[in-house]
């Protein structure tokens, strides 16, 4: 009898390289400290990962592009979950490999759960495999949501040749697996969510994705840092990355597709959590203005573009004299190196000293802006609340603050100006530069849009 071969190991973190010594640099990402000892059981039959099938068998199809699109189009399923169904690009793709990632306690189960009441209502076979609940819980948070339906089956199991057989003989049209670290291959000695466990497993549960044309949506952990957790390669071997997000302090729950390869990046789904559930907000912006204070000192409104989708929300500043060395700069939504760039260009150019005063930036509702869009809105509030003057507060700010002090144009122009339009604004604060891309735009008769070069055109209207 041949005995299996025991070795260890060290696997990146970041990118799944293997080494045979641990190094202190990954050689081929370059991520610093990310090598982990691991003990790797390779079996003489054959690699672990590698399943027993057919020598005739292949997941390999060729097709010619000659063939009208019509008879290569992706087939979708709806969520009945508007929110969602906008963030997948317009509904759950058939065979696609979808990863979501949130913190402990988000509601990745609820919305997922949710999700599945939606694919029931279509006929359309679910089955939820959790790894962290047994049968009896996952069942009882289902029917606290309202799901009771002959089409979700729900199953708790961590291995993964019992799922696959689950899959083969229960024949679904999608699979919800609650969490890829917690899925073991029981060829591989690695504890489960280790680097080699997550990799393995993840390429298995794809191959079978693309063969059997099975939507698989795999639940992800995140760490520390806020990013999933596991080899960096889990998230190039999926079609579709969604993040889940939200703060405990606030209800609202904000989907965020990182990665989508049947439809946008960076599209947003706004949810609120409620005592049944997630429900959707069908007009993100009101929501996130409808308590917007009298006092207005500080507090300026940005026309963001969040995918396909434009978004108003409110960015608050505050200044205080310090006379300590190093002032605070404190931000929640925003970079801070962003920031410490825009109060350096108001102390240059417009001589505000910024340099003596503490500075404190808050996007309300817990929203996390990256655009660099935001420059003219963040900078419209430091200079109300450093020269104690309130902003009109029916105005609209959108632009990017260069070095020099002057402001930039920004994409998507026309589709700002018309989501603060639709809410009721009447002045707009827009880049000179997006001007050409404002012609076609037709406001009321009450509404102007005031076009900004730098930020001196700014300070005078303020």
């Amino acid at each position: 009898m041949v005995k299996s071969k025991l070795k260890t190991i060290y696997v990146c973190s970041e990118c799944g390289a293997k080494k045979h010594r641990w190094e202190g640099k990954c050689s081929d990402c370059g991520a610093w400290n990310s090598l982990n000892e691991e003990r790797d059981v390779q079996p003489a039959a054959g690699r672990g990962w590698v399943r027993n099938e057919s020598p005739t068998s292949s997941m390999t199809s060729v097709v010619s592009l000659d063939h009208s699109p019509d008879e290569q189009r992706l087939v979708r399923h709806s969520t009945r979950l508007e929110e969602f169904d906008r963030v997948l690009g317009g509904g759950l793709v058939e065979g696609s490999f979808v990863l979501l990632g949130g913190a402990p306690g988000i509601g990745k189960s609820t919305i997922l759960l949710q999700m599945a009441a939606g694919l029931a209502q279509n006929e359309h076979k679910l089955l939820y495999v959790s790894g962290e609940e047994s049968v009896v819980q996952t069942a009882s948070r289902a029917q606290r949501l309202g799901l009771k339906s002959a089409f979700v089956e729900v199953a708790s199991s961590n291995s993964l040749p019992e799922i696959l057989d689950m899959i083969d003989s229960r024949k679904p049209k999608i699979v919800v697996i609650d969490s890829i670290q917690t899925v073991y291959l029981p060829d591989l000695e690695s504890a489960p969510g280790s680097v080699t466990q997550v990799r393995e497993c993840a390429n298995q549960l794809m191959q079978v994705a693309k063969k059997n044309h099975i939507a698989i949506i795999l639940v992800g952990h995140i760490n520390k840092e806020g990013s999933i957790a596991g080899p960096k390669v889990l998230e190039h071997m999926v079609d579709c990355v969604l993040s889940f997000e939200g703060d405990n302090s606030y209800q609202y729950r904000l989907l965020r597709s990182v990665k989508n390869r049947f439809g946008p990046a960076n599209e947003l789904g706004v949810f609120q959590m409620s005592g049944v559930g997630l429900e959707e907000v069908k007009n993100p912006s009101e929501l996130f203005l409808q308590e917007r204070g009298k006092v207005l000192v500080g507090s300026s409104i940005f026309a963001s573009m969040e995918g396909t989708r434009p978004l108003l929300c409110e960015i608050q500043a505050l200044t205080l004299s310090t006379n300590q060395a190093n002032p605070r700069r404190t931000t929640l939504g925003i970079d801070a190196n962003r920031l410490h760039m825009l109060a350096a260009v108001l102390d240059r150019h417009l001589d505000m000293k910024l340099a003596f005063q503490d500075i404190f930036i808050n996007v309300v509702g817990g929203l996390k802006l990256v655009e660099t869009a935001c420059d003219l809105t963040v900078v419209a509030s430091l200079m109300s609340s450093f020269k104690n003057r309130p902003l009109d507060r029916s105005s609209v700010f959108f632009g990017e603050v260069g070095l020099t002090g002057e402001v930039r144009g920004v994409p998507f122009a026309d589709l700002r100006v018309k989501e603060g339009e639709k809410l009721g604004f009447k002045t707009f604060m827009v880049p000179t530069a997006n001007k050409k891309h404002l012609k076609d735009v037709k406001l009321s008769s009450d509404s102007q849009i005031v076009f900004i070069q730098n930020i001196q055109d700014l300070q005078n209207w303020i």
